[in-house]
């Protein structure tokens, strides 16, 4: 494979091989909502949101977070954005496609102004590749901007865990890929998390973990709310 060399040894500095190299220079496979997901166990969830929604419907044009259990178990949310319009709505252990699947019912009817998703490390822990992560985002953002065109969707990059340091290389892969196919897509936006994530060794900080070091303490949590928090608003 003839390969041009500056943009080769760009990839190598960030960490993707050669075959990553290759993923990333290829175009991203046209947005698709999934014809199934990831885990039947979702919809007991989806309809957890539901009985809350008709409980206290939330505002629309708020400011929507999504995705997997770093999302849901991130219960200082409201406290760490005050003033916000922030709404919650991360489920399970889920994947990026699963947040696909279900926008036209935990995305559409909120009618954000913007929409975080954090989604993709559980996607590489079940054999997806970082092409298909990518691709996965892609669709996401497709699916939400055919009915909120107006809405900003912004992916938080994957995090570096203790517990799937055999998958740092391919969450390097994929956060790379992503986000240069988010640039070129209107009315998006990407957030590095996984580099102040890091220790002073290069390796996940293990203080910012909960004992499974997969989960985040509230150290971890302000990681992410400071490099949030100059988008979450409405712009």
């Amino acid at each position: 494979m003839n390969l041009p060399r500056r943009p080769l040894l760009l990839a190598l500095a960030l960490g993707l091989s050669t075959a990553g190299f290759a993923h990333a220079l290829s175009p991203p496979r046209p947005a698709q909502v999934p014809e199934e997901v990831s885990n039947v166990a979702w919809a007991g969830d989806m309809a957890a949101f539901a009985k809350a929604d008709q409980a206290s419907p939330p505002p629309r044009g708020g400011i929507e977070f999504v995705g997997s259990s770093s999302i849901r178990m991130w219960d200082s949310l409201a406290a760490d954005f005050p003033g916000k319009p922030v709404i919650n709505r991360g489920f399970g252990g889920s994947e990026v496609r699963d947040s696909t699947y279900y926008a036209d019912r935990i995305v559409v009817p909120y009618a954000p102004c913007k929409v975080f998703l954090y989604a993709g490390d559980n996607d590489l822990n079940s054999g997806r590749t970082p092409a298909q992560v990518r691709d996965d985002v892609i669709a996401f953002v497709g699916r939400v901007h055919r009915d909120l065109p107006s809405t900003t969707v912004e992916y938080i990059s994957i995090k570096p865990s203790p517990s799937r340091a055999h998958l740092l290389p391919g969450i390097i892969e994929a956060n790379a890929m992503i986000r240069s196919a988010l640039a070129s897509l209107p009315k998006t936006g990407y957030t590095d998390i996984y580099t102040p994530m890091l220790g002073r060794d290069g390796q996940p900080d293990p203080a910012l973990f909960r004992e499974d070091m997969l989960h985040m303490t509230p150290a971890g949590y302000a990681i992410w709310t400071r490099a949030l928090a100059p988008k979450v608003r409405c712009d």
